[in-house]
């Protein structure tokens, strides 16, 4: 398989398609669900949600990007992410991911938070957030929230508030 691929902005026809990729990668349909609910959301911003598609257009990974505030100070939390399974592994949901980054970077955002797995997301530049005074309002492991500043700049320290969708 391909390990260069193509990266787009979500349209409207590709909102099936995000969807199945959704439901596909993960055992419920829970991170499916919450695509389709931050769509409906004040925290989702137009051209931040990041497809990654086969050679014929078909979306076969998703990155979303929505706004989150760091203490007061506006950010963006990255999730979910999701590859179809029969292309993870193979750069799909990288290339979403930092076309969605390089998106943020060129509409002037300077901060994104993630919840993830602490081995794959510092490839990215993401770092512990609790080093910067970043936490969340529940129990997670210190390593799974990270962080990242987008203009090299020093990341606001604060308990991140997600777009309501997330319930946290």
């Amino acid at each position: 398989m391909s390990e260069t691929w193509s990266t787009r902005v979500e349209t409207d026809a590709d909102v099936a398609a995000v969807r199945e990729i959704h439901l596909a990668a993960f055992d419920t349909a829970a991170e499916a669900d919450l695509v389709d609910a931050l769509r409906g959301d004040p925290g989702w911003l137009p051209g931040l949600s990041l497809v990654a598609t086969d050679t014929g257009g078909a979306p076969v990974g998703h990155a979303l990007l929505t706004r989150c505030h760091i203490g007061e100070v506006p950010a963006l939390g990255l999730a979910p992410c999701a590859v179809l399974p029969r292309f993870q592994r193979t750069g799909a949901g990288s290339a979403a991911i930092t076309a969605g980054l390089a998106a943020a970077r060129a509409m002037g955002e300077r901060a994104v938070v993630v919840l993830g797995h602490p081995t794959y997301y510092p490839r990215f530049g993401f770092g512990r957030a609790s080093a910067h005074g970043i936490s969340l309002s529940i129990e997670v492991p210190d390593e799974a929230l990270m962080a990242l500043s987008l203009d090299g700049g020093p990341l606001p320290a604060g308990r991140v508030r997600y777009a309501a969708p997330f319930g946290i």
